[in-house]
């Protein structure tokens, strides 16, 4: 397990999920759920992840094995990829389903139950689409709309079933980076993905889902090192260690780069998807990157020829 300074809120002992009658999709699992932790599920399709998030829940049961609430008080809040059908609900409207599990029989809201669902509103800034239908919103500001009502629900743990599908990078990256701030303000955050380069660059634990029904477990980097994520996913033509697609060389000139940092980076990017060969030394040319006196960027090779762009460099670099 990684190492975490929050208390476990849910724990599994033994745990086999799926469905009756059939062999368990994942199995034996020991997990923990910590404050404090930011933890992304990943595996390929079809593996169980949703099937896992709602044994979670509480929304199916276990095959085997048990789920432990270590905090009694709340029950974990779920946002799962069912599409809502209720699509001339308001946003607010659906931001005050996170009340329900505390209002009387009559479904009276007290002050306080007001105030989690305006603070859970403004969290999110959602104010300005607090009366908007949900069919009316964007995919992006429909699942801000849904963490929204989990944070209504003043829960420690929260379980989300791949969040980010379909959205684009902006809204990925926020809604992510947002799971990960409440993680860190001392929930227990997990959410099932398929983004993994977010992953690896925002969480704080990795939930693997492996061969035979096992889960692996830890820090994203560990697995990177460890090699697990390649041995999970089989990555074809892709070098997770450098997080870059692998290009082979189909030139004979090899070449060096030196300059600014990120500058180099996009340039030596090019340099290899054109299919050179780039060196740390000992190249037949080296291109270095400097500034003109305008404060431009300049791209030249043996210091006779400069480019204003990367594009230009390649043009003239093919005519070698």
């Amino acid at each position: 397990m990684t190492a975490a300074s929050g208390l476990p809120l849910l724990k599994t002992t033994a745990l086999a999920v799926g469905y009756a009658g059939k062999k368990p999709v994942l199995d034996r699992l020991n997990l923990e759920l910590r404050a404090g932790t930011f933890t992304c599920f990943m595996g390929p399709n079809g593996i169980g992840k949703s099937t896992l998030i709602r044994t979670l829940a509480g929304l199916q049961k276990p095959l085997q094995g048990q789920v432990h609430k270590t905090d009694q008080t709340r029950q974990p809040a779920v946002v799962l990829t069912d599409r809502i059908t209720a699509g001339y609900m308001t946003v607010r409207q659906l931001v005050t389903f996170g009340r329900y599990p505390y209002v009387s029989w009559n479904l009276k809201l007290a002050r306080e139950d007001e105030d989690a669902i305006e603070s859970a509103i403004a969290r999110l800034s959602l104010h300005s689409l607090a009366t908007r239908r949900l069919h009316e919103l964007s995919d992006g500001q429909l699942q801000l709309a849904q963490i929204a009502r989990v944070l209504a629900q003043e829960t420690s743990v929260i379980l989300l079933d791949e969040p980010t599908a379909h959205l684009d990078l902006n809204n990925r990256l926020e809604i992510t980076l947002l799971l990960r701030q409440l993680a860190h303000e001392g929930k227990a955050v997990v959410m099932a993905t398929h983004e993994l380069d977010l992953a690896l660059q925002t969480a704080d634990e990795v939930w693997l889902a492996g061969h035979g029904g096992a889960m692996l477990t830890g820090a994203p980097e560990d697995l990177v090192l460890r090699g697990s994520f390649d041995d999970i996913f089989r990555f074809k033509g892709f070098d997770l260690r450098t997080g870059k697609v692998l290009h082979s060389p189909t030139k004979t000139l090899s070449v060096a780069v030196v300059g600014e940092h990120p500058a180099s980076l996009w340039t030596r990017n090019a340099l290899e998807r054109r299919g050179y060969p780039v060196l740390a030394d000992q190249a037949a040319k080296t291109i270095t990157i400097t500034h003109s006196t305008d404060g431009t960027r300049l791209w030249s090779f043996d210091g006779l020829q400069f480019f204003h762009t990367i594009d230009s460099l390649l043009v003239a670099l093919d005519k070698l």
